[in-house]
């Protein structure tokens, strides 16, 4: 894979702003938004305004609605929501440049079909295109201003991993590599739901000792889902798994923490969205069905799904997990 050329990201919310930002540092990026109006205001004001206020835009970046911009990238990264990976690859798909690896950034699993992000872009990207995941503990705010972080990139191919991984790190952003697509993407897709879970916690007012023993229990459920599914331990104890589950068990700046604090101190599925994003909210059930097809106990990824869905109150969770049956730790 050529190291030089440009990079298009695709999404320009807070994520992909801040993920442009961190590579147009190396290389030249276009920041496609489907916005035409918003592309012009944040190319013309030279910052995005709406989701990364007072966050300069680095000089490299061309923020863009034109679809044939795309095709001069030799390195693609889709940074949209989950949800709506399948229809913008539909929309865009053809003006994808041949042959360019396409970088997954969104870390979720498909209502509907429950399927992980990897395999919508092999139901819609053309066959043979390159495919990798990136997912780790990062704030988008923090990316954004160069503030060091660290993360995980992920493809089949073991080469593929290596070189995106050396393409894409930066001064201030690090990106470590490895074969186990599915050990990331779940490690990804779950911490969100179960940041939720630590959020009701904090919102409900139930103190630190029962959000440590919550995380704790959280990362044992995300240990033997990944075991089910084929993910290596080691990857869920790695950056994405343990690294972004601690990094959003604790701080309202993970949107599904801020989420499930609103949901604790009372509030409602709809009012506790407050309008924004909150990609656990929607990978939740996907996640439990995922679990209960094979087994796999997962009561605190349930008791969100449930909380979510309106189905029980946080209160009648929390007596719920109480009364569970002791077992040993390890179980």
């Amino acid at each position: 894979m050529s190291q030089n050329g440009s990079v298009a990201v695709i999404g320009g919310g807070a994520w992909g702003t801040a993920l442009a930002n961190a590579v147009a540092g190396r290389h030249p990026v276009t920041l496609w938004l489907r916005d035409a109006e918003a592309a012009t205001r944040i190319e013309e004001a030279r910052e995005n305004a709406r989701y990364l206020p007072g966050v300069p835009l680095h000089p490299a970046i061309r923020a863009t609605a034109d679809a044939g911009r795309l095709r001069e990238a030799v390195t693609v990264l889709l940074v949209t929501p989950a949800q709506t990976a399948r229809a913008v690859i539909g929309q865009l798909g053809g003006h994808l440049p041949p042959g360019a690896p396409v970088v997954l950034c969104a870390k979720g699993i498909e209502r509907g079909t429950d399927a992980f992000m990897s395999a919508v872009a092999a139901d819609c990207l053309p066959a043979g295109t390159p495919v990798a995941v990136l997912s780790g503990p990062s704030f988008a705010a923090d990316v954004a201003r160069n503030l060091p972080t660290a993360v995980t990139l992920a493809a089949a191919e073991a080469g593929l991993a290596a070189d995106l991984a050396h393409r894409l790190s930066g001064p201030t952003l690090r990106l470590y590599h490895t074969d186990d697509v599915r050990g990331v993407e779940i490690g990804g897709a779950g911490k969100n739901v179960l940041a939720i879970a630590c959020g009701i916690v904090a919102g409900s007012g139930l103190g630190e000792s029962a959000r440590a023993a919550l995380i704790a229990r959280a990362f044992a459920e995300l240990m033997r889902f990944a075991r089910a599914y084929g993910g290596r331990p080691e990857t869920l104890m790695g950056l994405s798994g343990l690294g972004d589950l601690v990094l959003t068990a604790s701080s309202p700046q993970s949107r599904n923490f801020a989420f499930g604090e609103r949901l604790g101190a009372g509030a409602s599925p709809e009012a506790a969205a407050g309008g924004k994003l909150a990609e656990g909210a929607f990978t939740a059930a996907a996640l439990v069905a995922l679990a209960r097809a094979r087994g796999v106990e997962m009561p605190i990824a349930e008791a969100v799904a449930d909380i979510v869905s309106g189905a029980t109150r946080v209160d009648a969770v929390v007596t719920r997990l109480m009364a569970r049956p002791l077992k040993g730790e390890a179980e």
